[in-house]
Parts: structure tokens; sequence; C-alpha cells
């Protein structure tokens, strides 16, 4: 039986992303978010306008996704009460968030070189993907306690990096979901996935089938 119900949050379940940016003086952000979608080479985040990370995306409109396997997760949790936002925004404040100007020391990781943009990727990640800001939209504009408060920023994959662990036997550009095991937020609480319980009837459908011109551009700039 279903109960009426209420809860603070709706975090059911979505993957964690680091987010490696270039912050004014030139030294690395890194941040995890978990409110995050894609749609072909193309993805969607939310995040708090106030956060170094969306300053950073707003200036320089550019970033790196990293997505940490569950091998990753002392790693992230190292960065959960951190921002590089200085002085520290009241309501981190009132969370216990503490001014951390060193993000990927604070986590443990390893800065390596991007080759499309300049924020690093994080070595320890096995999915790397570089990203460009497509457009920055605001939530909640009807509302004026949260009008400008909160911010979804699309932004479009230009190159992506799998560690070879994880991809299908002779298939470069497949990976295989049996091998990859993202970190999962949900309801604050970190999870892995489970065993494979049955077959989806959208596995039929073959991934050329889903081809967007975004790759033929990555392809081309790439050959460039």
């Amino acid at each position: 039986m279903h109960k009426f119900s209420e809860p603070e949050i709706l975090y059911f379940g979505t993957p964690v992303v680091l987010i490696s940016s270039i912050n004014e003086d030139y030294t690395y952000n890194l941040a995890p978010i978990s409110s995050v979608f894609w749609l072909g080479w193309r993805c969607v985040i939310g995040i708090a306008a106030g956060a170094q990370t969306a300053r950073n995306l707003i200036r320089t409109k550019e970033c790196v996704l990293n997505l940490p396997s569950v091998n990753e997760v002392n790693a992230v949790n190292r960065l959960a009460l951190t921002t590089g936002a200085y002085p520290v925004p009241e309501g981190k404040i009132q969370k216990g968030y503490r001014f951390e100007r060193d993000k990927f020391a604070t986590a443990g990781m390893t800065a390596i070189k991007s080759e499309i943009v300049l924020p690093p990727r994080v070595k320890e990640c096995p999915v790397q993907l570089e990203a460009k800001v497509e457009a920055i939209h605001s939530l909640a504009e009807s509302d004026p306690h949260q009008k400008g408060r909160i911010l979804t920023i699309e932004l479009s994959i230009q190159r992506v990096y799998v560690e070879e662990s994880i991809l299908l036997d002779n298939k470069p550009n497949r990976i295989d979901p049996d091998k990859w095991r993202p970190l999962i937020m949900s309801f604050q609480h970190f999870y892995g996935l489970g065993q494979k319980i049955g077959q989806s009837n959208l596995a039929k459908i073959p991934e050329f089938m889903y081809h967007s011109s975004d790759l033929d551009q990555v392809r081309m700039m790439n050959k460039q």
C-alpha cells in the first residue's frame, strides 16, 4: 500500500561525477556531484549557482567529467564536505563544509593533462569526459526564494577516455556493463551496482542506431 510522503530530498540514485575545472588563479578545482544525466554525447548537470565549480564553468566554459568506480569511494568521500569557494557560502557553513584550495591533494588523486580542454583529467577515474559548456539555465524562476540559486548546465562531450579493462573484448568503442561498476549516490549514501537481473529489450537495439551528429563533429575536429 502506498503512503503519502514528503521527503526533503528526491535523490533516488544517480552516478557520482567528479568535475575538474580551472579556478581564477589557474589552480585546479575538483568537486563531486550526483545531479547528472546524459543524452547521446551531451550531458546536463544540476549545481548550486554559488559553487566554485559553477563559477568556473560560467567563466571558462569547459571542464572534465570524471566518473569514479566503486573503488574510488574513499577519495570521493574526502571531498564530500569541502568547497573551493572562499569565503565559504553561509549555507555550506551550516552544513559543515570547509574551504580546501588543493582539492586533488585532499582527495589523494592525480591530475593529468587533457587534450581538448584546459582542466585536467583524474587519473584514477576509469572514465574521463572532456566537455565544453553549451548552455546555462536557471531553475525555479517562479520561486523568489530559489530563483538564481540553482543552475542546469548543458555540456557537449569533446573527447572520451575509458580504462581498457571495462571495454568489451575487441570492441574499443563499447563499454562492457558487466565490467563497469559506477559509484552511485542514493539519498546521500554510496552504493554500487549489483549483478544484472535480466535482459532489457532496449539492449536489442544496436548502439550505432543512437548515433548523433555530435559524434560526427567531434571526430571531424579530432582529425584536424
